[in-house]
């Protein structure tokens, strides 16, 4: 596991999927079996890579990538480090025989990820690329309504993503510097348009064309040792996606907006039978046989809670920690030899998108995709 000092790959990576699989003795297979898993660590911070091994009992780490690969032992390398020391350290992987799971975006160009793709494809190895949001509580609810045809004919769906992320001079940022540098791989494209292209092509229909205005609103933010640095990087995008099936997708994306939602994530999703609105955890729905009559009046103030007029979709179902849950799945395509349907040509066409957006943002004009495969 490369990466896990880093915020998310030891919260979510290490601590709440692979030592919470760990710490139950594994998990269940069809026959009574069980997988279990033990991390090893690997990183560029000898110091907090020996204090995380002795607070979590983990038995080896070290910060000789090269030397583990060499290793029989762990049969999967997981990668979530920095975007940019992501490739270089995936095909080492592939060319030791490692099986590889990779947080998205699983390179930095598309160029970079089609050669990935053909390695492990040439590799013969199982690869597959974090596809977190899809496996939230909130939209595998959504998933159910759309599978169970609650929409009818979907028309459109409508996102909103972000907070406050502070500059860093009177309060420490929550994200880290190199997120707002271009040359380190930063951005909101790069790191949103993963994620969005693979809820939109799970949920509703492949990307076709995209449309997008990618801007720095914050021009100036302070690193972790309280240094000034430009922001290069996009920290806001706003964005209209073509969806197969005619639907129309908007979602803003900023790190520069406070958040007057429930969730720092929702999507409204309207169709001809009803409409539903998901974050994180929640969903909410209006039928068509619930759906009010509102009229425009300026001159009278509006006295209907519109938000009182949805319904909870209940939480009629046990709903794992999305990391885990994916991870668990990862790793019984590993077990049984077959390949991950979130693979590393998923990965390419999440940035295949975000290279459009920023295409589109740059020119001033809407992008077309290709279809198929990692293509």
């Amino acid at each position: 596991m490369n990466g896990v000092t880093g915020r998310m790959g030891y919260h979510q990576h290490l601590l709440r999927s692979v030592l919470a699989i760990r710490e139950e003795g594994g998990f269940a297979l069809d026959n009574g079996d069980r997988i279990q898993v033990e991390p090893v660590l690997v990183g560029r911070n000898a110091g907090k890579l020996a204090r995380i091994a002795e607070q979590h009992g983990v038995a080896e780490w070290s910060t000789d990538l090269d030397a583990l690969l060499a290793e029989d032992d762990a049969e999967i390398y997981f990668d979530t480090q920095a975007t940019g020391e992501r490739k270089e350290a995936i095909l080492k992987a592939v060319a030791a025989g490692k099986h590889v799971y990779a947080e998205k975006p699983v390179a930095s160009s598309v160029a970079e990820g089609l050669e990935v793709v053909r390695a492990a494809e040439a590799g013969g190895i199982v690869h597959g690329v974090v596809h977190d949001k899809i496996f939230l509580p909130g939209l595998r609810k959504l998933k159910r309504l759309v599978d169970t045809g609650f929409f009818g004919r979907i028309l459109s769906v409508r996102g909103e993503f972000g907070y406050w992320v502070f500059e860093g001079d009177v309060l420490p940022a929550q994200r880290p510097s190199w997120n707002y540098r271009a040359e380190d791989g930063g951005g909101v494209v790069l790191d949103m348009f993963c994620h969005w292209n693979y809820v939109l092509e799970n949920l509703f229909g492949r990307v076709r064309a995209v449309t997008a205005k990618a801007v720095t609103h914050i021009p100036e933010r302070w690193d972790e040792q309280g240094r000034r640095y430009d922001a290069t990087a996009d920290d806001a995008a706003y964005a209209i996606f073509e969806l197969e099936g005619d639907v129309i997708a908007q979602i803003n994306s900023s790190w520069a907006v406070r958040v007057e939602r429930k969730e720092l994530v929702e999507f409204q999703v309207d169709g001809t039978h009803g409409s539903a609105v998901a974050g994180l955890f929640g969903c909410r729905v209006q039928p068509r046989v619930r759906t009010p009559r509102p009229s425009w009046n300026p001159d009278e103030p509006t006295t209907e809670d519109f938000r009182a007029q949805w319904d909870e979709v209940p939480d009629n179902a046990l709903f794992g920690n999305g990391f885990r849950v994916q991870w668990e799945r990862f790793l019984l395509d590993v077990h049984h030899g077959r390949p991950h349907p979130y693979d590393f040509a998923a990965g390419v066409r999440g940035l295949r998108l975000a290279e459009a957006g920023l295409t589109s943002s740059a020119q001033g004009r809407r992008v077309e995709l290709t279809a198929g495969g990692a293509g």
